[in-house]
């Protein structure tokens, strides 16, 4: 019997042996995000439903109407996702807006430590 269709989204995933992440970047969310989808905690929209379609290369009434049991993992894969020179810029941006982010939230936390060390007079 066919679950869901954040549960079918899952298991088609895990079948094409695609991550989470993987599927973040190619849907240009965070992986956060992502996994809220499957979860069901995030509602999933007509325009990430269509890019899901596209990126497991199925229709929607097969995603829909999804059942793991009747599929062996090896013959249900294409290919593994693949990484083109497309996919490597995104990933280095992905990787720069990270760091950027970091450094932000190490400036902030410098910052808060400066102020306590001038409240309370440490060393």
């Amino acid at each position: 019997m066919p679950g869901n269709i954040n549960e079918n989204i899952k298991r088609i995933r895990e079948l094409k042996e695609y991550t989470q992440e993987y599927m973040a970047l190619m849907l240009n969310i965070t992986q956060t995000s992502y996994n809220r989808i499957e979860k069901g905690k995030s509602p999933l929209t007509c325009d990430k439903l269509e890019e899901i379609v596209s990126i497991f290369e199925m229709d929607l009434i097969s995603i829909i109407k999804f059942e793991s049991s009747l599929y062996i993992k090896s013959d249900f894969i294409k290919y593994k996702a693949p990484l083109d020179q497309c996919d490597l810029s995104k990933i280095e941006t992905l990787y720069r807006d990270k760091i950027a982010l970091l450094e932000k939230l190490l400036a902030i936390t410098d910052r808060e430590l400066i102020k306590y060390k001038d409240k309370y007079k440490c060393i």
